[in-house]
């Protein structure tokens, strides 16, 4: 059983609930610091879910052995336990999952956060090992990317901006844990990459201007792809739902829903 934070219920206000799936490295907890409680207390059924081999849920095979798919399969088996079939709200990796959820399951709407393109990850990982050369040489980044990640300069310079609190940083880079290679570098990189043309779903797109993944040409060129137009937050890093103005973004989603889902 994959382990999730359930938090808030259906409301006449809002019926659909909202089902949030973190990316590489994170855990449920990454929507808990803010999110979560957020959208309950503006009447969501709000839910995270850890994946596979993240956080509390299990492993059933070796993490470097989970692939896209099963990310996708652990999505649908949250999805499925809900009253309605939910809102999917995916961050970087988890966006990408969410697109790939989206072309072959229902959803009344989705949200990319900081999401991966659906075009992959290729430009992304050779900037990031570009600017972080040593400490790619010094770790075993290929099949523990984690030790790539979550040394030191690399995690605040990735998934926040340089005015992002240390502490803040901090307790990210502490809760970080294992992420598949087969995803990273081969699913997301070539192999198994998004098909927009099969979503259905309206989708929001929002992005990060300092963001250390995706550029704001990525993100816009994503929203393209799904037929709409990227909103930008100035002065953010990727970890936006974390980041200092974390309450413009929720806002942004909270508006747009109460129009999408009317």
């Amino acid at each position: 059983m994959l382990e999730v934070i359930d938090k808030g219920g259906d409301t006449a206000t809002h019926t659909t609930p909202l089902l949030f799936v973190h990316g590489a490295f994170h855990g449920a907890w990454c929507w808990d610091d803010h999110f979560l409680d957020y959208f309950a207390e503006r009447g969501y059924h709000a839910v995270a879910l850890n994946l596979r081999g993240h956080g509390g849920s299990p492993l059933p095979a070796p993490i470097n052995e989970c692939t896209v798919f099963d990310y996708v399969q652990d999505v649908n088996a949250v999805a499925e336990r809900l009253p309605v079939r939910p809102v999917v709200i995916g961050h970087s990796m988890g966006g990408f999952v969410v697109q790939k959820y989206l072309a072959v399951h229902r959803a009344p709407a989705a949200i990319l956060v900081a999401s991966a393109p659906p075009t992959g990850i290729a430009p992304a990982t050779v900037r990031v090992a570009c600017r972080h050369w040593r400490s790619s040489l010094r770790t075993r980044s290929f099949s523990r990317p984690l030790d790539f990640f979550a040394a030191p300069g690399v995690s605040r310079a990735t998934f926040y901006h340089d005015a992002t609190p240390d502490e803040v940083v901090a307790a990210c880079t502490s809760r970080l844990g294992p992420e598949s290679a087969r995803v990273l570098y081969r699913d997301l990189l070539y192999r198994h990459l998004a098909r927009p043309k099969q979503v259905s779903a309206p989708v929001l797109v929002l992005g990060a201007e300092l963001d250390g993944f995706f550029t704001p040409r990525e993100v816009a060129a994503t929203a393209r792809a799904y037929g709409t137009q990227a909103v930008m937050f100035p002065g953010m890093g990727h970890n936006m739902m974390l980041e200092r103005g974390w309450e413009a973004v929720a806002d942004r989603i909270d508006s747009w829903l109460t129009v999408t889902l009317r």
